[in-house]
């Protein structure tokens, strides 16, 4: 695998990547959680199978608008799918041989970094029919306890997709607890700053009034002799 390119917001620049050095196993389910400084770019790499389905889904979890840009590229650079200032976005693509590349972008915002997470699932990506055929290999009958092959691979396929599925929404439900938590205490920081404000000038009005109530009954005439 060669050298790949990690694209930079700033300035236009261009870094040569090692090898793997912003890759993903080809493994079928992976997740990954990462804080976007303020005007910066970051980009990902996947390395892709023919006819095989890539599903991206993220979050912003935390950050002023909870908001950010999102490109995802073909391996011939065209893009296939582009989102601007979105908090979330889930998107599902048919592939070819090559690497995807997919940007999170936050050069819009000056001053807030972005906590970002977001999970890659891989389908059609050639090892279950790997698998199959290591299966076969020690099955010299068609039935096996009265059970066909077919049957049994069906249910232990049936099995292994629902438990991925699992571990997929319990993946996302983590991420949403962590973005309303996130909000939460943004909610609640700010209800105590005003909570302050206001008691500091309700203190101020207070001492005024009493102020100028005790102007009102004080005897400024001067008394003679």
């Amino acid at each position: 695998m060669g050298p790949r390119l990690l694209l930079v917001p700033l300035g236009c620049l261009a870094l040569l990547l090692p090898p793997g050095a912003a890759e993903f196993s080809p493994s079928l389910d992976s997740d990954f959680t990462f804080t976007l400084p303020a005007g910066r770019k970051e980009c990902f790499y996947q390395p892709m199978r023919k006819e095989a389905s890539l599903e991206l889904e993220y979050q912003v979890l935390d950050g002023a608008g909870l908001d950010v840009d999102f490109h995802l590229l073909s391996p011939k650079g065209e893009t296939l799918v582009f989102d601007e200032r979105k908090s979330d976005g889930v998107h599902t693509v048919e592939t070819e041989d090559g690497d995807y590349m997919f940007c999170f972008d936050n050069t819009f915002s000056t001053i807030s970094e972005k906590v970002i997470f977001f999970e890659l699932i891989l389908d059609n990506m050639g090892e279950d029919g790997q698998d199959e055929e290591d299966w076969k290999k020690y099955v010299t009958g068609t039935d096996l306890l009265d059970m066909k092959l077919e049957d049994i691979l069906e249910s232990i396929n049936s099995v292994k997709a629902r438990l991925s599925k699992s571990v997929q929404i319990q993946t996302l439900l983590r991420a949403f607890e962590a973005r309303d938590r996130n909000i939460q205490e943004s909610n609640f920081d700010r209800v105590n700053f005003w909570s302050m404000v206001n008691l500091g000038v309700m203190v101020v009005v207070s001492a005024v009034q009493v102020y100028m109530l005790k102007s009102l009954f004080e005897d400024k005439r001067k008394s003679r002799t």
